[in-house]
């Protein structure tokens, strides 16, 4: 948009912020937040540290001035090694002793290292030393207070301003996400994703009333409050105080702040999410290792949002290839009572003569009927004695139209083979389903006695006498 005055300009971008604020509470009203619930821990984990990598990388160029042309990883990297002959290695003192100091003054919560670090850096660039070495500071930084007005835009302009929205949405709760549930986990806390839609929802609205930034929760902010030691949602309040109050006083010595100093506190605050600790379990139990070895991946080579869709994805993956694996347990009585049990792991348990007790040991859906009821099929051809067979779907809650041709087809099967079909620990939403779709392979005499699997082999010997 070369040709719109910077007023203007300023204009479009308050209102972005109060679409993005917009956006973000109708997620919170359509209860998307609990989609996140599908990224599984190793996963979130891998996604962290790469998110973590990401960060400190993009802090190098502050410390070193060098700026590199690419914006993917890699290619920022090899930039930034091509540049290594121009490295400011005053700079990359600077922020060296920083994060000397940092690890230090972390020892002691009661003293605000960071505090004392950025005192130290302004000191620094007031006296002349980063200037003449070539040492970049924040500069000026022209504030005012702005008072809450809605943009006049244009029909068009809110169009258009709606359609970058949303890809800022994403953007923003991809890196917010992986803040919350992080820290959350680390914490023992219990996060509420729609509560955060709606807070984010809230804050966007009210920054872009103000003409301010669009609101986020920020990894190394985050990493930094962290840090800090902040243990309450107060953290927050009083560090916006405390910064309004700054910016009201110390403005003209807050510009003098180098920029290796401020890199350097971004960096000591991500540091910790890169730990071997995020991956050991992963690996001691040789569960998920190349999942989140991927996550990590996906991050570095994909960015932050395309990583975050490649994680969820990772997540549905790993939860259908559960689900999916065909598992079924044979069934027999354990003694005199009324239980029955897997044959595989109580050799006690007694076959019922003449009669098949199945239980696939996951719900039946699309991924998996098939081959459920195929595997089941594979079965009776080997046990030609069989006259009743019995399934027990007490892990199926519900069955989808796939699931329900699947099973219907075997059914119609059994009817061909004169093999008594029988629906044992059918659930109240299954059985609705059975009725309304009434499927003729599937008479209710099959499933509507509200069997149990002791029911079920009673209604089995009857047929059998």
């Amino acid at each position: 948009m070369p040709n719109i005055d910077p007023t203007h300009r300023l204009l479009l971008a308050s209102g972005l912020v109060i679409l993005i604020g917009i956006f973000f509470v109708l997620a919170s009203i359509a209860k998307l937040g609990e989609a996140s619930n599908f990224i599984a821990k190793p996963v979130l984990r891998g996604f962290a540290v790469g998110l973590s990598i990401t960060i400190i990388i993009k802090q190098l160029p502050n410390i070193v001035n060098v700026k590199p042309t690419h914006s993917d990883i890699f290619h920022y990297v090899n930039d930034l090694a091509l540049g290594l002959p121009h490295w400011n290695m005053t700079g990359l003192a600077i922020a060296t002793v920083a994060l000397i100091f940092l690890k230090i003054f972390a020892r002691w919560k009661i003293i605000p290292g960071a505090l004392l670090v950025i005192a130290g850096g302004i000191a620094l660039d007031v006296y002349g030393f980063t200037a003449a070495h070539g040492v970049t500071a924040v500069g000026a930084i022209k504030l005012s207070l702005e008072w809450p007005t809605l943009p006049n835009l244009s029909r068009s302009e809110w169009i258009k301003m709606a359609e970058l929205a949303i890809a800022m949405l994403m953007i923003i709760y991809a890196e917010s996400y992986g803040s919350i549930r992080t820290f959350a986990i680390k914490h023992g806390d219990k996060s509420s994703p729609n509560r955060d839609l709606l807070a984010f929802g809230i804050s966007n609205i009210a920054s872009g009333f103000f003409h301010g930034m669009p609101v986020g929760a920020g990894y190394s902010a985050t990493s930094a409050n962290e840090a800090a030691g902040a243990q309450s949602r107060w953290a927050g309040w009083i560090a916006g105080i405390i910064v309004l109050g700054l910016v009201l006083t110390l403005l003209p010595w807050i510009e003098h702040t180098p920029e290796p100093i401020l890199a350097a506190i971004v960096i000591h605050a991500v540091r910790h999410s890169i730990s071997w600790d995020a991956f050991r379990p992963y690996f001691l139990w040789r569960r998920d290792r190349t999942i989140v070895v991927s996550a990590v991946l996906a991050v570095l080579v994909l960015g932050v949002l395309n990583g975050l869709i490649a994680a969820i994805g990772l997540s549905l993956i790993m939860m259908l290839r559960t689900m999916s694996d065909v598992h079924v347990a044979w069934l027999g009585k354990l003694g005199d009572g009324h239980d029955y049990v897997d044959l595989k792991h109580h050799i006690n348990a007694k076959k019922i003569p003449n009669v098949l007790i199945a239980r696939p040991e996951s719900a039946v859906f699309f991924a998996n009927a098939e081959r459920i009821f195929a595997y089941i099929q594979q079965k009776l051809e080997r046990t030609p004695e069989t006259q009743v067979i019995i399934i027990s779907l007490e892990e199926t809650p519900n069955l989808d139209s796939t699931s329900l041709e699947a099973l219907r087809d075997f059914a119609d099967t059994m009817q061909k083979r004169s093999i008594h079909l029988i629906l044992a620990r059918i659930k109240y939403p299954l059985r609705e389903i059975f009725e309304a779709v009434n499927l003729p392979e599937i008479p209710a005499s099959s499933y509507s006695g509200g069997f149990s699997v002791d029911d079920a082999v009673i209604e089995a010997n009857k047929k059998l006498s």
